[in-house]
Protein backbone atom coordinates (compact mmCIF):
# COMPACT_ATOMS: atom_id res chain seq x y z
CA UNK A 1 0.00 0.00 0.00
CA UNK A 2 1.16 3.53 -0.81
CA UNK A 3 0.99 6.32 1.58
CA UNK A 4 -1.87 7.63 0.15
CA UNK A 5 -3.89 4.19 1.79
CA UNK A 6 -3.33 5.41 4.96
CA UNK A 7 -6.04 5.20 7.11
CA UNK A 8 -7.24 9.08 7.56
CA UNK A 9 -10.67 11.42 7.86
CA UNK A 10 -10.56 11.51 4.27
CA UNK A 11 -10.63 8.04 3.83
CA UNK A 12 -13.38 7.25 6.17
CA UNK A 13 -15.50 6.86 2.88
CA UNK A 14 -14.08 4.26 1.28
CA UNK A 15 -14.77 1.86 4.15
CA UNK A 16 -17.50 -0.19 4.84
CA UNK A 17 -20.44 1.39 6.45
CA UNK A 18 -19.33 -1.22 9.92
CA UNK A 19 -16.46 -0.46 9.57
CA UNK A 20 -16.61 3.36 10.09
CA UNK A 21 -16.65 5.26 13.64
CA UNK A 22 -20.04 5.54 15.30
CA UNK A 23 -19.46 9.45 15.47
CA UNK A 24 -18.07 11.65 13.08
CA UNK A 25 -14.75 13.31 14.08
CA UNK A 26 -15.68 16.61 12.77
CA UNK A 27 -18.14 17.01 15.36
CA UNK A 28 -16.83 15.85 18.23
CA UNK A 29 -14.55 18.86 20.96
CA UNK A 30 -12.23 17.73 23.82
CA UNK A 31 -14.03 17.30 26.97
CA UNK A 32 -11.87 14.49 28.18
CA UNK A 33 -7.97 14.45 28.78
CA UNK A 34 -6.66 10.77 28.81
CA UNK A 35 -3.33 9.83 30.29
CA UNK A 36 -1.98 7.04 28.49
CA UNK A 37 -1.85 6.49 24.77
CA UNK A 38 -1.62 2.62 25.37
CA UNK A 39 -4.02 -0.12 23.53
CA UNK A 40 -5.75 -0.51 26.55
CA UNK A 41 -7.06 2.87 26.24
CA UNK A 42 -7.73 2.94 22.92
CA UNK A 43 -9.76 -0.63 22.56
CA UNK A 44 -11.80 0.41 26.52
CA UNK A 45 -12.47 3.87 27.51
CA UNK A 46 -12.15 5.72 23.72
CA UNK A 47 -14.86 2.79 23.23
CA UNK A 48 -17.20 3.62 26.02
CA UNK A 49 -16.69 7.46 25.03
CA UNK A 50 -17.20 7.23 21.58
CA UNK A 51 -20.48 5.25 21.75
CA UNK A 52 -21.69 7.52 24.96
CA UNK A 53 -21.16 10.47 22.25
CA UNK A 54 -23.07 8.18 19.65
CA UNK A 55 -25.85 8.09 21.85
CA UNK A 56 -26.43 11.27 23.30
CA UNK A 57 -25.31 13.59 20.45
CA UNK A 58 -22.71 15.22 22.79
CA UNK A 59 -19.13 15.86 21.46
CA UNK A 60 -17.32 13.97 23.68
CA UNK A 61 -13.60 14.34 21.97
CA UNK A 62 -10.80 12.52 23.88
CA UNK A 63 -7.26 14.13 23.87
CA UNK A 64 -4.79 11.77 24.58
CA UNK A 65 -1.17 12.26 26.58
CA UNK A 66 1.23 10.17 25.76
CA UNK A 67 3.90 10.00 28.92
CA UNK A 68 6.64 9.45 26.76
CA UNK A 69 5.91 7.90 23.70
CA UNK A 70 6.17 10.69 21.00
CA UNK A 71 6.47 8.45 18.22
CA UNK A 72 2.93 6.79 19.03
CA UNK A 73 1.66 10.48 18.78
CA UNK A 74 3.44 11.21 15.51
CA UNK A 75 1.96 8.16 14.35
CA UNK A 76 -1.54 8.62 15.72
CA UNK A 77 -1.66 12.38 14.49
CA UNK A 78 -0.82 11.23 10.85
CA UNK A 79 -3.70 9.07 11.25
CA UNK A 80 -6.03 12.19 12.33
CA UNK A 81 -6.29 10.45 15.33
CA UNK A 82 -7.86 7.10 13.92
CA UNK A 83 -6.98 4.11 14.64
CA UNK A 84 -8.68 0.91 14.30
CA UNK A 85 -9.80 -1.97 16.81
CA UNK A 86 -10.38 -5.85 16.08
CA UNK A 87 -12.38 -7.99 18.27
CA UNK A 88 -10.91 -11.24 18.28
CA UNK A 89 -14.00 -13.54 18.37
CA UNK A 90 -13.83 -17.49 18.14
CA UNK A 91 -16.64 -17.13 15.15
CA UNK A 92 -14.34 -14.98 13.12
CA UNK A 93 -12.37 -11.32 13.83
CA UNK A 94 -14.82 -7.91 13.47
CA UNK A 95 -12.48 -4.66 12.48
CA UNK A 96 -14.00 -1.12 12.86
CA UNK A 97 -12.31 2.65 12.90
CA UNK A 98 -12.72 4.47 16.68
CA UNK A 99 -12.94 7.70 16.20
CA UNK A 100 -13.41 9.70 19.55
CA UNK A 101 -9.53 10.12 20.22
CA UNK A 102 -9.98 13.95 18.34
CA UNK A 103 -6.28 15.00 19.63
CA UNK A 104 -2.67 13.46 20.49
CA UNK A 105 0.02 14.90 23.03
CA UNK A 106 3.26 14.24 24.06
CA UNK A 107 3.60 15.09 27.88
CA UNK A 108 7.35 16.86 27.87
CA UNK A 109 7.28 19.18 24.92
CA UNK A 110 3.75 20.08 24.77
CA UNK A 111 3.31 20.56 28.56
CA UNK A 112 2.05 23.82 28.15
CA UNK A 113 -1.11 22.94 25.81
CA UNK A 114 -1.50 19.87 28.02
CA UNK A 115 -1.91 22.33 31.43
CA UNK A 116 -4.33 24.39 29.03
CA UNK A 117 -6.15 21.87 28.83
CA UNK A 118 -6.48 21.08 32.41
CA UNK A 119 -7.72 24.53 32.93
CA UNK A 120 -9.89 24.38 29.83
CA UNK A 121 -13.35 24.76 31.75
CA UNK A 122 -15.08 22.62 29.08
CA UNK A 123 -12.74 19.95 30.02
CA UNK A 124 -14.66 17.81 32.73
CA UNK A 125 -13.00 14.92 32.59
CA UNK A 126 -9.37 13.12 33.11
CA UNK A 127 -8.64 9.31 32.91
CA UNK A 128 -5.44 7.63 33.27
CA UNK A 129 -4.07 4.31 32.10
CA UNK A 130 -0.50 4.36 33.27
CA UNK A 131 -0.41 1.44 34.78
CA UNK A 132 0.41 0.84 38.58
CA UNK A 133 3.90 1.87 38.01
CA UNK A 134 3.19 5.62 37.31
CA UNK A 135 1.62 6.21 40.32
CA UNK A 136 5.16 6.09 42.29
CA UNK A 137 3.86 4.79 45.40
CA UNK A 138 5.49 3.59 48.57
CA UNK A 139 5.34 0.48 49.12
CA UNK A 140 5.06 0.88 52.99
CA UNK A 141 2.77 3.94 52.78
CA UNK A 142 1.03 3.93 49.88
CA UNK A 143 1.44 7.54 49.37
CA UNK A 144 3.68 9.11 46.62
CA UNK A 145 7.18 8.23 47.41
CA UNK A 146 8.95 11.76 47.15
CA UNK A 147 12.24 9.96 46.98
CA UNK A 148 12.09 8.15 44.21
CA UNK A 149 14.02 9.96 41.25
CA UNK A 150 11.45 10.87 39.12
CA UNK A 151 8.99 12.26 41.67
CA UNK A 152 12.21 14.03 43.59
CA UNK A 153 13.45 15.53 39.94
CA UNK A 154 9.90 16.66 39.45
CA UNK A 155 9.59 18.46 42.94
CA UNK A 156 12.68 20.81 41.69
CA UNK A 157 11.50 21.79 37.86
CA UNK A 158 9.09 24.38 37.09
CA UNK A 159 5.17 23.60 37.37
CA UNK A 160 5.29 24.48 33.51
CA UNK A 161 8.41 22.22 32.61
CA UNK A 162 8.71 19.28 31.26
CA UNK A 163 7.85 17.30 33.95
CA UNK A 164 8.89 13.54 33.75
CA UNK A 165 5.98 11.57 35.98
CA UNK A 166 2.36 11.92 34.95
CA UNK A 167 1.61 12.46 38.84
CA UNK A 168 3.48 15.68 38.79
CA UNK A 169 1.91 17.06 35.44
CA UNK A 170 -1.08 15.89 36.85
CA UNK A 171 -0.91 17.85 39.82
CA UNK A 172 0.69 21.23 38.05
CA UNK A 173 -2.57 21.02 35.77
CA UNK A 174 -5.11 20.69 38.56
CA UNK A 175 -3.20 23.47 40.67
CA UNK A 176 -2.92 25.80 37.53
CA UNK A 177 -7.01 24.84 37.13
CA UNK A 178 -7.72 25.89 40.38
CA UNK A 179 -5.73 28.78 40.37
CA UNK A 180 -8.01 30.20 37.52
CA UNK A 181 -11.10 29.55 39.15
CA UNK A 182 -12.31 26.93 36.69
CA UNK A 183 -15.30 25.04 37.57
CA UNK A 184 -15.14 21.13 39.09
CA UNK A 185 -13.69 18.46 37.31
CA UNK A 186 -13.51 14.49 37.36
CA UNK A 187 -10.26 12.62 37.58
CA UNK A 188 -11.07 8.88 37.07
CA UNK A 189 -8.38 6.26 37.38
CA UNK A 190 -8.11 3.52 35.15
CA UNK A 191 -5.52 1.44 36.49
CA UNK A 192 -5.49 -1.97 38.19
CA UNK A 193 -5.42 -1.08 41.44
CA UNK A 194 -7.39 -1.78 44.93
CA UNK A 195 -9.27 1.50 45.49
CA UNK A 196 -7.85 3.13 42.63
CA UNK A 197 -9.40 6.59 42.83
CA UNK A 198 -8.51 7.15 46.51
CA UNK A 199 -5.16 5.78 45.77
CA UNK A 200 -4.39 8.69 42.87
CA UNK A 201 -6.32 11.05 44.90
CA UNK A 202 -3.29 10.53 47.69
CA UNK A 203 -0.53 10.84 45.49
CA UNK A 204 -1.81 14.08 43.53
CA UNK A 205 -2.23 15.90 47.37
CA UNK A 206 0.98 14.54 48.46
CA UNK A 207 2.92 15.78 45.47
CA UNK A 208 1.23 19.25 46.13
CA UNK A 209 2.31 19.07 49.75
CA UNK A 210 5.39 18.48 48.82
CA UNK A 211 6.21 20.89 46.44
CA UNK A 212 7.54 24.42 46.77
CA UNK A 213 4.55 26.62 45.25
CA UNK A 214 3.41 28.92 47.94
CA UNK A 215 -0.32 28.38 47.25
CA UNK A 216 -0.23 24.71 48.31
CA UNK A 217 -3.16 24.59 51.24
CA UNK A 218 -5.37 26.96 48.87
CA UNK A 219 -5.55 24.34 46.12
CA UNK A 220 -5.74 21.59 48.65
CA UNK A 221 -8.80 23.04 50.18
CA UNK A 222 -10.21 24.19 46.72
CA UNK A 223 -9.48 20.60 45.50
CA UNK A 224 -11.18 19.41 48.44
CA UNK A 225 -14.56 20.70 46.90
CA UNK A 226 -13.65 20.66 43.14
CA UNK A 227 -11.80 17.44 42.04
CA UNK A 228 -13.53 14.09 42.41
CA UNK A 229 -11.29 10.82 42.21
CA UNK A 230 -13.51 8.42 41.43
CA UNK A 231 -12.97 4.76 41.58
CA UNK A 232 -13.31 2.17 38.99
CA UNK A 233 -13.12 -1.21 37.51
CA UNK A 234 -12.27 -2.17 34.20
CA UNK A 235 -11.91 -5.02 32.35
CA UNK A 236 -11.38 -6.40 28.69
CA UNK A 237 -8.16 -8.56 26.85
CA UNK A 238 -6.22 -6.54 25.44
CA UNK A 239 -3.16 -8.46 24.22
CA UNK A 240 -0.10 -6.39 22.54
CA UNK A 241 -0.52 -5.88 18.79
CA UNK A 242 1.60 -8.10 16.60
CA UNK A 243 2.94 -8.29 13.24
CA UNK A 244 -0.03 -10.71 12.03
CA UNK A 245 -2.62 -7.82 13.77
CA UNK A 246 -1.14 -5.42 11.92
CA UNK A 247 -1.15 -7.00 8.63
CA UNK A 248 -5.01 -8.41 9.08
CA UNK A 249 -6.28 -5.04 10.27
CA UNK A 250 -4.64 -3.19 7.08
CA UNK A 251 -6.67 -6.25 4.96
CA UNK A 252 -9.97 -5.96 6.87
CA UNK A 253 -9.49 -2.19 5.95
CA UNK A 254 -8.52 -2.45 2.79
CA UNK A 255 -5.61 0.39 3.66
CA UNK A 256 -2.57 0.99 5.80
CA UNK A 257 -3.55 1.31 9.78
CA UNK A 258 -0.11 2.24 11.88
CA UNK A 259 -1.86 1.35 15.25
CA UNK A 260 -4.19 -1.44 15.47
CA UNK A 261 -5.11 -2.61 18.52
CA UNK A 262 -7.41 -6.03 19.09
CA UNK A 263 -9.49 -7.00 22.07
CA UNK A 264 -11.87 -9.95 23.35
CA UNK A 265 -15.31 -9.05 23.05
CA UNK A 266 -15.96 -8.91 26.58
CA UNK A 267 -15.68 -5.18 28.22
CA UNK A 268 -16.55 -4.28 31.19
CA UNK A 269 -16.64 -0.80 33.36
CA UNK A 270 -18.02 -0.15 36.85
CA UNK A 271 -17.18 3.72 38.10
CA UNK A 272 -18.17 4.87 42.01
CA UNK A 273 -21.05 7.54 41.23
CA UNK A 274 -19.10 9.89 43.00
CA UNK A 275 -18.34 12.69 40.22
CA UNK A 276 -18.58 16.61 40.50
CA UNK A 277 -18.55 17.65 37.36
CA UNK A 278 -20.32 16.64 33.96
CA UNK A 279 -19.08 13.43 32.05
CA UNK A 280 -19.75 11.15 29.13
CA UNK A 281 -23.18 9.30 29.69
CA UNK A 282 -21.11 6.11 29.32
CA UNK A 283 -23.90 4.07 30.89
CA UNK A 284 -25.62 4.16 27.36
CA UNK A 285 -22.93 1.56 26.36
CA UNK A 286 -23.09 -0.58 29.48
CA UNK A 287 -20.93 1.33 32.17
CA UNK A 288 -22.31 0.13 35.57
CA UNK A 289 -22.27 3.29 38.21
CA UNK A 290 -22.58 1.73 41.61
CA UNK A 291 -22.12 3.77 45.63
CA UNK A 292 -19.37 1.36 45.70
CA UNK A 293 -16.95 -0.33 43.33
CA UNK A 294 -15.28 -2.26 45.87
CA UNK A 295 -16.80 -5.64 45.44
CA UNK A 296 -16.29 -5.43 41.74
CA UNK A 297 -13.18 -4.34 42.22
CA UNK A 298 -11.84 -7.05 44.66
CA UNK A 299 -13.25 -9.67 42.72
CA UNK A 300 -11.79 -8.52 39.27
CA UNK A 301 -8.04 -8.19 40.93
CA UNK A 302 -8.00 -11.47 42.90
CA UNK A 303 -9.84 -13.63 40.90
CA UNK A 304 -9.20 -12.46 36.91
CA UNK A 305 -5.69 -10.81 37.62
CA UNK A 306 -4.72 -12.83 39.79
CA UNK A 307 -5.62 -15.84 37.72
CA UNK A 308 -3.76 -13.97 35.00
CA UNK A 309 -0.57 -13.46 37.16
CA UNK A 310 -0.55 -16.29 38.49
CA UNK A 311 -0.91 -18.41 34.52
CA UNK A 312 1.46 -16.15 33.04
CA UNK A 313 4.83 -17.18 36.04
CA UNK A 314 3.21 -20.79 35.89
CA UNK A 315 2.75 -21.31 32.30
CA UNK A 316 6.48 -19.49 31.21
CA UNK A 317 7.68 -21.93 34.01
CA UNK A 318 6.57 -25.05 31.60
CA UNK A 319 7.56 -23.29 28.52
CA UNK A 320 4.59 -21.91 27.07
CA UNK A 321 3.74 -18.58 26.05
CA UNK A 322 -0.14 -17.64 25.82
CA UNK A 323 -2.70 -17.60 28.07
CA UNK A 324 -5.39 -19.89 25.84
CA UNK A 325 -1.75 -22.17 25.60
CA UNK A 326 -2.25 -22.52 29.72
CA UNK A 327 -5.59 -23.09 29.24
CA UNK A 328 -4.75 -25.87 26.94
CA UNK A 329 -2.23 -27.36 29.74
CA UNK A 330 -4.17 -30.32 31.85
CA UNK A 331 -3.21 -28.42 34.57
CA UNK A 332 -4.53 -24.60 33.10
CA UNK A 333 -8.32 -24.72 34.23
CA UNK A 334 -7.57 -26.84 37.49
CA UNK A 335 -5.52 -23.82 38.61
CA UNK A 336 -7.93 -21.17 37.72
CA UNK A 337 -10.48 -22.69 39.65
CA UNK A 338 -8.53 -23.98 42.51
CA UNK A 339 -7.33 -19.91 42.42
CA UNK A 340 -10.41 -18.76 42.41
CA UNK A 341 -12.07 -21.14 45.27
CA UNK A 342 -8.99 -20.20 47.52
CA UNK A 343 -9.28 -16.50 47.53
CA UNK A 344 -13.12 -16.75 47.21
CA UNK A 345 -13.58 -16.11 50.94
CA UNK A 346 -11.87 -12.72 51.03
CA UNK A 347 -14.34 -11.23 48.80
CA UNK A 348 -17.10 -9.38 49.92
CA UNK A 349 -20.33 -11.05 50.28
CA UNK A 350 -22.43 -8.59 47.64
CA UNK A 351 -20.00 -8.70 44.81
CA UNK A 352 -19.96 -10.87 41.92
CA UNK A 353 -20.74 -14.79 42.55
CA UNK A 354 -17.13 -16.16 42.61
CA UNK A 355 -17.92 -19.69 41.03
CA UNK A 356 -20.31 -17.87 38.04
CA UNK A 357 -17.35 -15.29 37.61
CA UNK A 358 -14.78 -18.49 37.56
CA UNK A 359 -16.70 -19.82 35.03
CA UNK A 360 -17.04 -16.78 32.65
CA UNK A 361 -12.82 -16.52 33.09
CA UNK A 362 -12.36 -19.95 31.90
CA UNK A 363 -15.07 -18.94 28.59
CA UNK A 364 -12.68 -15.63 28.29
CA UNK A 365 -8.88 -17.14 28.63
CA UNK A 366 -9.58 -20.53 26.22
CA UNK A 367 -10.96 -18.09 23.49
CA UNK A 368 -8.70 -19.27 20.48
CA UNK A 369 -8.84 -15.88 18.31
CA UNK A 370 -6.84 -14.50 21.23
CA UNK A 371 -2.90 -14.83 21.66
CA UNK A 372 -2.15 -12.69 25.02
CA UNK A 373 1.55 -13.24 25.74
CA UNK A 374 2.40 -14.37 28.87
CA UNK A 375 5.53 -12.13 29.25
CA UNK A 376 3.46 -8.93 28.48
CA UNK A 377 1.15 -9.94 31.22
CA UNK A 378 4.13 -10.98 33.52
CA UNK A 379 5.88 -7.51 33.25
CA UNK A 380 6.50 -5.31 36.46
CA UNK A 381 5.27 -8.30 38.25
CA UNK A 382 6.85 -6.41 41.85
CA UNK A 383 4.05 -3.99 41.39
CA UNK A 384 1.68 -6.27 39.96
CA UNK A 385 1.23 -8.87 42.68
CA UNK A 386 1.51 -6.96 45.81
CA UNK A 387 -2.29 -5.94 44.72
CA UNK A 388 -3.52 -8.98 43.27
CA UNK A 389 -1.72 -11.83 45.61
CA UNK A 390 -0.46 -10.89 48.50
CA UNK A 391 -3.56 -9.06 50.27
CA UNK A 392 -5.53 -12.39 50.22
CA UNK A 393 -2.80 -14.30 51.33
CA UNK A 394 -2.31 -12.39 54.40
CA UNK A 395 -5.96 -12.35 54.95
CA UNK A 396 -6.25 -16.13 54.53
CA UNK A 397 -3.19 -16.82 56.40
CA UNK A 398 -4.60 -14.50 59.32
CA UNK A 399 -7.54 -16.63 59.38
CA UNK A 400 -5.19 -19.94 59.80
CA UNK A 401 -6.60 -20.78 56.00
CA UNK A 402 -4.23 -22.72 53.56
CA UNK A 403 -3.07 -21.61 50.79
CA UNK A 404 -1.40 -23.94 48.50
CA UNK A 405 -1.99 -22.31 45.09
CA UNK A 406 -0.95 -18.67 45.90
CA UNK A 407 1.92 -20.28 47.34
CA UNK A 408 2.26 -22.48 44.21
CA UNK A 409 1.91 -19.14 42.34
CA UNK A 410 4.41 -17.21 44.34
CA UNK A 411 6.84 -19.98 43.87
CA UNK A 412 6.50 -19.40 39.93
CA UNK A 413 7.13 -15.72 40.32
CA UNK A 414 10.03 -16.03 42.55
CA UNK A 415 11.68 -18.62 39.78
CA UNK A 416 11.08 -15.91 37.25
CA UNK A 417 12.86 -13.58 39.01
CA UNK A 418 16.18 -15.63 38.78
CA UNK A 419 15.52 -15.86 35.03
CA UNK A 420 17.49 -13.62 32.90
CA UNK A 421 15.05 -14.00 30.34
CA UNK A 422 12.12 -13.46 32.91
CA UNK A 423 9.68 -10.73 32.05
CA UNK A 424 10.69 -6.94 33.03
CA UNK A 425 10.27 -5.52 36.53
CA UNK A 426 11.11 -2.13 37.56
CA UNK A 427 12.80 -3.60 40.86
CA UNK A 428 14.76 -6.89 38.42
CA UNK A 429 18.46 -5.56 39.88
CA UNK A 430 17.03 -5.85 43.85
CA UNK A 431 15.19 -8.99 42.91
CA UNK A 432 18.13 -10.90 41.23
CA UNK A 433 20.33 -9.97 44.22
CA UNK A 434 18.10 -11.96 46.04
CA UNK A 435 19.37 -15.12 44.47
CA UNK A 436 23.16 -15.33 46.22
CA UNK A 437 24.14 -19.27 45.10
CA UNK A 438 25.00 -19.71 49.16
CA UNK A 439 21.32 -18.78 50.31
CA UNK A 440 19.01 -21.65 51.39
CA UNK A 441 15.77 -21.14 49.05
CA UNK A 442 13.47 -20.42 52.11
CA UNK A 443 15.63 -17.69 52.90
CA UNK A 444 15.81 -16.59 49.05
CA UNK A 445 11.62 -16.43 49.22
CA UNK A 446 12.03 -14.02 52.31
CA UNK A 447 14.02 -11.47 50.69
CA UNK A 448 12.27 -11.22 47.65
CA UNK A 449 9.18 -11.04 49.79
CA UNK A 450 11.13 -7.92 51.43
CA UNK A 451 11.83 -6.28 47.94
CA UNK A 452 8.07 -6.33 48.00
CA UNK A 453 7.88 -4.25 51.12
CA UNK A 454 6.23 -7.64 52.65
CA UNK A 455 8.05 -7.83 55.71
CA UNK A 456 5.49 -10.02 57.73
CA UNK A 457 5.10 -12.32 54.65
CA UNK A 458 9.01 -12.47 54.65
CA UNK A 459 8.70 -13.49 58.42
CA UNK A 460 6.13 -16.27 57.97
CA UNK A 461 8.57 -18.97 58.16
CA UNK A 462 6.10 -21.52 57.12
CA UNK A 463 4.76 -19.62 54.18
CA UNK A 464 9.05 -19.00 52.88
CA UNK A 465 9.25 -22.79 53.26
CA UNK A 466 6.31 -23.78 51.57
CA UNK A 467 6.82 -21.46 48.69
CA UNK A 468 10.66 -22.90 48.64
CA UNK A 469 9.40 -26.18 48.46
CA UNK A 470 7.71 -26.00 45.07
CA UNK A 471 11.05 -24.78 43.58
CA UNK A 472 11.95 -28.08 42.01
CA UNK A 473 9.18 -29.16 40.80
CA UNK A 474 8.41 -26.18 38.34
CA UNK A 475 12.39 -25.79 37.62
CA UNK A 476 11.67 -29.42 36.43
CA UNK A 477 8.93 -28.06 34.24
CA UNK A 478 5.84 -29.85 36.80
CA UNK A 479 2.64 -27.68 37.56
CA UNK A 480 1.44 -29.92 40.83
CA UNK A 481 -1.91 -27.96 41.11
Amino acid sequence: MSADDLLNREALLRLAPGQRPAVDPAELRTRVVHFGLGAFHRAHQAVFTEQAAARSGEPWGITAVAPRSAATVRALRDQDCLYSLTERRPDGHRTRVVGSVVGALTMGPDARTVDALLADPEVTVVTLTVTEKGYHRSPSTGGLDTAAGPVAADLTTAADGPLATVVGRLAAGLAARMRAGAPPINVVSCDNMADNGAALGRVVHDYIRASAWPDRAEILDRMAEAVAFPATVVDRIVPATSEADRAAADAALGMRDALPVTGEPYRQWVLEDSFAAPRPPWELDGALFVPDVAPYQLTKLRLLNGSHSALAYLGSATGLTTIAGTMAADWGERLVRALCAEVAPTLPADGPDPVAYADDLLVRFRNPAMHHLLRQIGSDGSLKITERWLPALRELRARGASTPVLELALAAWADSTRRADGPPDPAAEALTACWEPATRPAETVRALLRVLGAVDLADDDALTAAVADRLPALRAGRVEV
